[in-house]
């Protein structure tokens, strides 16, 4: 099926702007670049892509548009080099320990996911995100609506920023974390306005340490 030269115009601006920046482009950055006012002529063009295999989108993000392989090359697009496509696993509050979804995750069957490019993650192993609710870590510049990017690694050291598993509240939450004593770890925020968590080393696992995080604008 053919595509329109808007259509087309917007295909090459999503590949360029993820190749560019690492993350997919917001509606309104997509109808700048396509001389486009409306939203909602954006919304029109996209959903023609989406129903043409061309992206997959999730309208629950901001950057929640993601090209795929299918019909590009025909199209003559590139949908960028050296991507990484990191599933986002759910919300992790900040301010409060909530839970997130069991580590036993396969990436083949999350939905949601973001494109970011290989010289953001140049980690290996398993990588995921988060989103972040809160500001309870500011002062780290992680902000609420922030997308924080996880490598799943039980081995750190004080000062990482980490995903922290309260094993008997059945609840995670993102802090700095160090060790105090033997019997002791204290789990920071990057907030003076917010007390540090407590725990027992045997009543905590560590399910992933922030290697980067993407701004939400």
């Amino acid at each position: 099926m053919d595509l329109s030269a808007r259509q087309k115009d917007i295909l090459k601006f999503i590949g360029q702007f993820v190749e560019e920046n690492g993350y997919p482009p917001t509606i309104r950055e997509i109808g700048r670049a396509a001389n486009i006012s409306s939203t909602s002529v954006v919304n029109y063009n996209l959903n023609i892509l989406q129903a043409k295999g061309y992206i997959q989108r999730n309208r629950e993000i901001s950057r929640g548009v993601r090209l795929l392989d299918k019909n590009m090359e025909r199209q003559g697009i590139r949908a960028g080099a050296s991507i990484v496509w990191v599933p986002v696993l759910g919300r992790i509050v900040a301010g409060e320990p909530v839970p997130v979804p069991d580590e036993n995750f396969s990436p083949l069957n999350v939905e949601e996911s973001i494109a970011l490019t290989r010289d953001i993650v140049q980690e290996e192993g398993s990588i995921y995100a988060l989103q972040v609710k809160g500001d309870s870590m500011i002062d780290a510049l992680i902000h609420d609506g922030d997308i924080v990017i996880m490598k799943r690694q039980t081995e750190i050291k004080n000062g990482d920023l980490v995903a922290a598993w309260l094993k008997a509240e059945k609840e995670t939450t993102l802090k700095r974390f160090y060790w105090e004593s033997k019997s002791r770890v204290r789990l920071q925020p990057a907030n003076p306005a917010l007390d540090p968590i407590y725990v027992h080393p045997s009543n905590l696992e560590i399910q992933g340490k922030v290697i980067a995080v993407v701004r939400q604008l």
